[in-house]
C-alpha cells in the first residue's frame, strides 16, 4: 500500500519534547503504541513508513486525541495535510 501523504520534514527534536511531555502528563499505558511509533521518528526522522504508523496509532487513541494534542501540539502539525504548514 503506498501512502498519498508527501515527505515533510520532522523535527527530532520537537519529536523528543512531545515523548517527554506525553510521559510527563498522560498515562504510558493509555498510549504506549503511539509512544513507540514516536520513538522511531525520532530515531529515523525521515522514516516514510513511520508517517503511515503514526496515523494509524493517533486515530487508535479515540477520546484521548484531544489530550494527546495538548501535550504535544507538535503532533497537529505533521499530521496536518494543510499545504500552508507542510509545503510540498
Amino acid at each position: 500500500m503506498t501512502s498519498s501523504r508527501k515527505q515533510i520534514n520532522i523535527n527530532a527534536a520537537r519529536i523528543g519534547t512531545s515523548i517527554e511531555q506525553l510521559q510527563q502528563h498522560l498515562g504510558a499505558d493509555d498510549i504506549a503504541t503511539l509512544l513507540a511509533v514516536l520513538e522511531a521518528m525520532k530515531r529515523d526522522p525521515q522514516g516514510s513508513a513511520l508517517m503511515e504508523q503514526l496515523s494509524g496509532a493517533f486515530n487508535d487513541l479515540g477520546t484521548m486525541q484531544g489530550a494527546v494534542l495538548t501535550y504535544a501540539p507538535y503532533l497537529a502539525v505533521i499530521l496536518s495535510d494543510d499545504p500552508l504548514i507542510n509545503p510540498a
